[in-house]
């Protein structure tokens, strides 16, 4: 029985992260091509960011409807089709022949891309069980560490050899062992029901987070606070919040009276909106104040990704040995320390990497915390309602980096980057609080726990 679940556990980890790490990879990988796509198709730097806007949307709007679709079809079933729909968009992509087309086929792998993280976390964590929960988080978040670092680069030595097209034909081969292994090794597990789907429900917030993901993201790109698109992108989020209290059953909100769920998502938000903002800043000020090249300033974010790698798989057995909030908060002060010795000496890589080492602490034992005290039945609800709230605290750490930054070289005060960096520094801490609601105990084993 021991080696059954523990078999269970890897492989399923195995099937996760094949299909997990494609769909990160392309939120970056696409970025460095976009000159090279707009002097082919012969339009705008401006236009031909739609390419990735198009797909970051289509991330987000199929979010919502994860819950439902697992609950109705199987998670073994999504995931499946999930693959097929990325893997179709990405080989429309390398085929597209205008920019119009690639948007659309864009947004086709954007929908697929949208299920498989949800999915694959929801399938990772049941497969766990709460006494492996930091482990298996440990395990999905290396690649979402990992791959900010190294897919610029990647991007860059496709585009300058094969061409741009080849950026998603390497997809396929992905797709295609990932289908393989998906349909040999996940086990048929039987459906869980789920109700009607309201219909009501996704017209408001599928909508309603893509445009609020959208106008956060211009107001990052310099338009005003007062954008159209955010305004009414919180307003149909908030009804939707509304609707969903009063019994809407597309996301049960509910979830947030559950502690220990509500606080490690709070944390999450303070520290995940920190950091996205953070790693903006960076390779902005590498450039910008040291005069660094494009290369240097991607380089510089590597020694951040190399500490997490080595704190994480630590982080998630602390967490299943000693519970997260002290394996958290330590990641807190770790990741503080690192941006308060980036700001003093102007850079380096010794506190990249020492934020590194508490990014890998705190975002395994916090995202493994948010499961602690549901029962299995709730994870795919709880991890559809912490991905579109993490979704959306990461626009929002974009638009008020990119903001502030504004703000600052308007003011004409000689280091434009340290008031950004210092309010950086008061997000991470504001994540200390909820850390500090969440129980010190260890994960409850049963008898039939592994070893």
């Amino acid at each position: 029985m021991r080696y059954a679940v523990r078999n269970s556990f890897w492989t399923t980890g195995l099937v996760v992260l094949l299909g997990v790490v494609m769909t990160m990879l392309d939120t970056t990988i696409v970025n460095v091509a976009l000159g090279t796509l707009a002097r082919d198709f012969g339009t705008s730097l401006a236009s031909v960011q739609w390419a990735a806007t198009g797909y970051l949307l289509a991330l987000s709007m199929t979010v919502p409807v994860t819950g439902w679709a697992v609950g109705r079809f199987g998670v073994r079933n999504v995931w499946l089709v999930s693959l097929v729909l990325f893997a179709g968009g990405s080989v429309l992509c390398a085929a597209a022949w205008s920019l119009g087309s690639l948007v659309v086929f864009r947004v086709v792998q954007g929908l697929g891309g949208g299920l498989l993280q949800p999915v694959g976390q929801m399938m990772l964590a049941q497969a766990a069980g709460k006494e492996r929960m930091g482990r298996a988080m440990g395990l999905i978040s290396v690649p979402a560490m990992l791959v900010p670092v190294l897919g610029p680069p990647l991007g860059g030595l496709i585009v300058q050899g094969p061409g741009w097209r080849w950026l998603f034909l390497v997809n396929v081969p992905v797709c295609a062992v990932a289908l393989v292994a998906a349909v040999l090794l996940l086990p048929r597990a039987p459906r869980a029901g789920a109700p009607p789907l309201d219909v009501l429900g996704l017209a408001l917030l599928s909508p309603g987070l893509a445009a609020l993901v959208y106008g956060l993201a211009e107001v990052g790109n310099g338009a005003s606070v007062l954008h159209p698109a955010v305004w009414l992108g919180a307003a149909l989020v908030a009804v939707f919040a509304v609707r969903s209290l009063r019994g809407g059953s597309l996301i049960d909100l509910r979830l947030f009276g559950d502690r220990t769920f509500s606080a490690a998502v709070a944390a999450l938000v303070c520290y995940g909106a920190a950091m996205i903002g953070f790693t903006l800043l960076v390779p902005l000020y590498s450039q910008l104040a040291q005069g660094g090249t494009v290369l240097e300033a991607g380089l510089l974010l590597a020694p951040m990704g190399i500490g997490a790698a080595i704190t994480m798989p630590l982080a998630g057995r602390l967490t299943d040995n000693r519970g997260p909030r002290g394996v958290a908060a330590g990641g807190v002060l770790l990741a503080v320390a690192g941006v308060m010795a980036f700001v003093l000496l102007g850079g380096g890589i010794v506190p990249m990497f020492v934020l590194g080492l508490g990014h890998g602490l705190v975002a395994t034992s916090m995202t493994a915390a948010a499961y602690r005290t549901l029962e299995p039945a709730a994870i795919p609800a709880a991890t559809t309602l912490s991905t579109i709230t993490l979704r959306i605290s990461s626009s929002f750490g974009v638009a008020v980096a990119a903001v502030l930054l504004q703000l600052s070289t308007a003011s004409g005060t000689g280091q434009p980057f340290t008031f950004p960096f210092w309010v950086v520094i008061g997000l991470l801490a504001l994540s200390l609080p909820p850390i500090g609601l969440i129980g010190s105990g260890t994960w409850r084993r049963s008898s039939s726990a592994p070893a």
